[in-house]
């Protein structure tokens, strides 16, 4: 997620001001594989467009990999028609979505290939500001999009991922409609408590930002928190339980208005469990983690395995950023 203070330069992706809290999502892709996992995330993808004046981009790509498997295997004589009739039908779906969808202007896409290069491409096409998808919580990521490929999307895409699981409950979940024979007004989008874990990664201030003007466009009640698993330091002075609260103090700009005061919360114990606890306790509406490149694997921000099973079990939607 981009940041554009007052005087710096502009990046790509959600744009936020931290004195004006401007957020702009201008274009938001839907990646779908037709699943009802899958599809729950729609509602989240058409709220944000409706809440931003957003276009939003539906997209599936059409393995060759999983249509063989899908078939059974066949030859490739007869993949061309196997191919050919898969587009017609996903095409067809991703119309009936477009078609009806009252206020918002939809863009459907179908492509052939490796579905990460797929939506890379659109994604670079048309400035995408941020990606919506649907994820299992049974085996975690990996049958997102019907392949191993959400790891790809975390940690490549360059604009924000929203991940809606089948954990999502209370407030945070929105309901799921129908777009066969009516048309249908999206969902509101109201985001009441938000929470932002963090592990002090060299870009943590970028998404704290982000997390601010976040709670300031939508009003919401904003609790950073940060897990200490090493126990080791903390009979040390100036101990770690002060430190780590000054520092997620310190994350928060001085001249920001925000409609409530920051919580910030320090716990003991799994990063992941702590995270999942604390959203479920304070009835969260969205969490914000920080998401890693390839190449920061084991280097910054929380370990992969964490953010994993964050975004699998978390009872509310996922908002993985990079800054």
């Amino acid at each position: 997620m981009a940041l554009v203070e007052s005087g710096t330069q502009e990046n790509k992706g959600l744009v936020a001001e931290p004195k004006t809290a401007a957020i702009s999502i201008k274009n938001v892709l839907f990646a779908t594989d037709f699943s009802a996992i899958s599809e729950a995330a729609l509602p989240y993808a058409t709220a944000i467009c409706r809440r931003f004046g957003a276009t939003l981009y539906a997209a599936h790509i059409l393995s060759e990999a999983n249509l063989l498997l899908m078939t059974g295997g066949v030859d490739y004589v007869s993949m061309g028609t196997i191919y050919e009739d898969a587009h017609t039908e996903a095409k067809e779906k991703l119309d009936q979505i477009a078609a009806h969808l009252e206020g918002i202007p939809v863009r459907c896409y179908v492509r052939h290939g490796q579905v990460w290069k797929g939506l890379a491409g659109l994604i670079e096409e048309n400035e995408i500001d941020l990606i919506v998808v649907g994820t299992h919580g049974r085996t975690g990521l990996g049958k997102l999009l019907l392949g191993s490929v959400a790891e790809d999307i975390l940690r490549h895409a360059s604009c924000p991922v929203l991940t809606v699981g089948p954990k999502v409950s209370g407030h945070a979940k929105l309901p799921a409609f129908e777009t066969k024979g009516r048309d249908i007004a999206p969902p509101e989008l109201d985001i009441q408590q938000i929470l932002f874990a963090t592990n002090f990664a060299s870009d943590a201030g970028g998404m704290a930002l982000t997390a601010v003007a976040l709670a300031q466009a939508f009003r919401s009640q904003l609790t950073l928190l940060h897990v200490l698993e090493d126990y080791t330091e903390l009979g040390k002075r100036p101990g770690p339980i002060e430190e780590g609260i000054r520092r997620l103090r310190a994350l928060i700009p001085n001249n920001v208005d925000l409609p409530y005061a920051p919580e910030t919360l320090l716990e003991f114990g799994s990063a992941s469990e702590c995270i999942l606890r604390f959203a479920e306790e304070r009835e969260a509406d969205l969490i914000v983690l920080g998401a890693r490149t390839s190449a920061e694997v084991g280097t910054t921000h929380l370990p992969w395995s964490t953010a994993h099973h964050v975004i699998a079990h978390a009872p509310c939607p996922v908002l993985t950023i990079r800054v």
